[in-house]
């Protein structure tokens, strides 16, 4: 076995803070320029209750494309994330209410049934062979269900205060701010500093940029994409742990469009959809950017539908923009 790593690999795997700068040029000054928009357009905009209205509301959704982007890196894409965070909030809201089990076992319930999620469709995408898309279209629909059958289709309330901590606030300079949006951006960080400054990270852009280059240089792929989608199962229970705090009642319904709109904070982020190329600070900015625009639209009294079409198309843009670097690559 060669232990000499391909040009290209080592170009993406090693390297992943070179594309930092470059990744997050365009949707930092989407951010830039959406934010300057609205502030002109709205009084109320940067006022610092609005801005931390505006992360509360993008903290599930960013805490879920924190795994979606791991995925994406490495090639592959999840539509089971938001399916996979219901059934764990309906874990945890059970077993703390319903069986009045201590919240904190409740609370480990609910992240072991995302992780083994994210096991099996590690395990079916790297044993079996099959796509990614088939493979986490299907546990979407075993996720979708299992929450609807378990729940028996009632939401359950009157959660106890372990479950609904990080949807209290602090007050920082006059602004009322969740402990929940500032776990979010630990989580961003702590994801940033894994990819980018320790081996596994590197591992994961190599499998991304290609994966049988990365398995010729001794890595063990298998190994990583099941750890890969494992780890985003972590991050998905802690995503429907932080819309237990934020909702204060688990709903079997919740989560049905989250998959799409984690994957449009990735896409906006920069991360290439083919994979090995973006970083997860950049899908922080792009959930910001979905953040942003809905608020604003809000407040200048555009209906909901026009927030959803303009949202759309900035997604076709960025994808549009990652063919065509891609191309000239």
């Amino acid at each position: 076995m060669s232990n000499t790593t391909p040009p290209n690999v080592a170009k993406q795997s090693f390297n992943p803070l070179q594309n930092l700068n470059l990744a997050a040029i365009g949707p930092l000054a989407a951010l830039l320029l959406a934010s300057a928009f609205f502030a002109l357009q709205s009084p109320r905009f940067l006022t610092g209750g609005n801005l931390s209205l505006v992360v509360q509301q993008v903290m599930v959704v960013g805490t879920l494309a924190i795994g979606q982007t791991l995925v994406i890196l490495t090639g592959g894409i999840d539509l089971s994330n938001g399916a996979v965070m219901a059934l764990s909030t309906i874990v945890m809201a059970t077993f703390a209410v319903n069986y009045h089990l201590n919240p904190i076992v409740a609370i480990a319930a609910g992240f072991l049934v995302a992780a083994i999620f994210g096991a099996l469709n590690g395990w079916l995408i790297t044993n079996l062979r099959l796509p990614p898309f088939i493979v986490t279209l299907g546990t979407l629909n075993v996720a979708f269900a299992l929450t609807h059958i378990y729940s028996q289709e009632q939401s359950i309330s009157k959660l106890p205060a372990a479950l609904t901590f990080f949807g209290r606030t602090f007050s920082l300079a006059g602004t009322e701010i969740t402990y929940g949006s500032i776990l979010m951006i630990g989580l961003f960080f702590l994801a940033w500093f894994v990819l980018s400054q320790t081996a596994a990270g590197r591992h994961v852009y190599a499998i991304g940029n290609n994966i049988e280059a990365a398995r010729l240089t001794g890595i063990n792929t298998k190994r990583v994409l099941i750890a890969v989608y494992s780890i985003a199962g972590l991050f998905y229970a802690m995503g429907g742990l932080l819309l237990l705090a934020r909702t204060t009642t688990g709903d079997p319904q919740a989560g049905q469009t989250d998959n799409l709109d984690s994957i449009t904070a990735v896409v906006l982020g920069g991360t290439s959809l083919f994979g090995g190329r973006g970083t997860v600070l950049g899908t922080l900015i792009g959930a910001l950017i979905v953040g942003i625009f809905r608020n604003g639209l809000l407040l200048i009294g555009v209906p909901s539908i026009y927030q959803t079409l303009i949202t759309d198309v900035l997604v076709i843009l960025a994808v549009a923009v990652d063919q065509l670097a891609r191309r000239r690559q």
